[in-house]
């Protein structure tokens, strides 16, 4: 028996170290609730900014409450890899219905899921209330806030997040606006043009007369 232990224990450890080895600890995810976008980071370094929509019932992680948990949390799990841009899922399995965006009367999850965990006291309940980073149908609506907890994306926009990022990538969801982006950043620090309006030059005023003054004008699993 003591044999068969020594040879299975490192067996385990092996998986388990690849398991470590395994999880994304470079790219993070960031969201904010008042901008309703999303900014993706690879080591610090911005790489993708996308809009999104978090519940329009609001934040927090009460069970049965349908808002969006903020904090800190991680991809626990990826699902849909491979799949069709616009495969509906249910139970987070692909149905093999393929759904176009904004069709009439149609809102569910399609092309792919991120399921998150939740790594705090305020979002423990994340993973347990299916709380999911997903694509979705009415992408019409994308940019306000109409999901039921969950934080929806464009198709296109979502297959190219699931490409990028792997299990155990941080995702911060706040009421913070997200940094300036580079472009943003640049456009703020260009100072404003301070050389005068060219003025044209006046007549002399006749003999025996004063000048007037020139005066110049004056230049905003649920649904998901």
């Amino acid at each position: 028996m003591l044999k068969i232990q020594t040879r299975i224990f490192p067996f385990v450890l092996a998986l388990a170290l690849a398991g470590c080895a395994t999880r994304d600890a470079e790219h993070v995810v960031r969201i904010s609730i008042p901008e309703q976008k999303m900014l993706l980071t690879d080591k610090g370094v911005e790489i993708a900014r996308y809009d999104v929509s978090t519940s329009k019932f609001g934040i927090g992680d009460r069970p049965g409450s349908f808002a969006t948990p903020l904090g800190t949390m991680e991809i626990a799990r990826k699902i849909g890899g491979g799949e069709p841009s616009g495969m509906k899922f249910h139970g987070r399995r692909p149905t093999g219905e393929i759904v176009a965006p904004n069709s009439p009367g149609r809102d569910p999850i399609v092309s792919r899921i991120l399921w998150l965990r939740g790594l705090q006291f305020q979002n423990a309940r994340a993973f347990s209330r299916a709380i999911y980073i997903h694509g979705t149908a009415e992408e019409s609506k994308i940019g306000t806030p109409s999901s039921y907890g969950c934080i929806r994306m464009r198709s296109r926009d979502v297959i190219q997040l699931y490409d990028i990022v792997g299990t155990g990538a941080r995702v911060e969801v706040s009421m913070d606006p997200l940094p300036k982006s580079a472009v943003e950043a640049r456009a703020a620090a260009k100072p404003a043009s301070t050389a005068p309006p060219s003025a044209s030059p006046t007549a002399p005023a006749p003999a025996g007369t004063q000048s007037s003054p020139i005066v110049g004008a004056l230049p905003p699993p649920h649904q998901g």
